[in-house]
């Protein structure tokens, strides 16, 4: 039987080795599958393809930063603004086409007071896209 060694005192006893055949047999049989699949991921189809002009892609918007500070103050671009300013620039930059996304930044000790009065304002000048941009840093 398999389960014992060669020894001098006759001894049965169950042998302790680990078998590895069988892996190295199923690893064999998986590589050799790996090998004939591996070219056919990178076949292509090469084709000629006719030309044909076409129209320029759409510009990619401009971004707008509106950055609110601790104390409440707006920034337009890192440009300090007035409140009562800000309606005016949101109702012009609204009339561009494709019209710019606003990212509103705000700081985390910001009253949101302030932040709905901005979101608020830039809603009935016009604006459709506004976004956050918040810290993605971790502690």
């Amino acid at each position: 039987m398999a389960f014992g060694g060669f020894n001098d005192n006759q001894k049965q006893a169950p042998m302790s080795d680990i078998n590895v055949t069988p892996m190295v047999d199923v690893m064999l049989v998986l590589l050799v599958i790996f090998i004939i699949t591996a070219p056919l991921f990178t076949h292509a189809i090469k084709l000629d393809l006719p030309n044909a002009p076409a129209a320029a892609s759409p510009q990619k918007p401009e971004t707008i930063t509106l950055s609110i500070n601790g104390e409440g103050r707006i920034f337009w671009n890192n440009d300090p603004v007035e409140e009562k300013d800000l309606g005016a620039r949101l109702a012009q930059e609204a009339q561009k086409n494709p019209q710019p996304e606003l990212q509103l930044r705000a700081d985390k000790s910001t009253r949101y007071e302030v932040i709905a009065r901005v979101m608020s304002a830039a809603q009935t000048n016009g604006m459709n896209k506004l976004g956050f941009v918040t810290d993605a840093k971790e502690k």
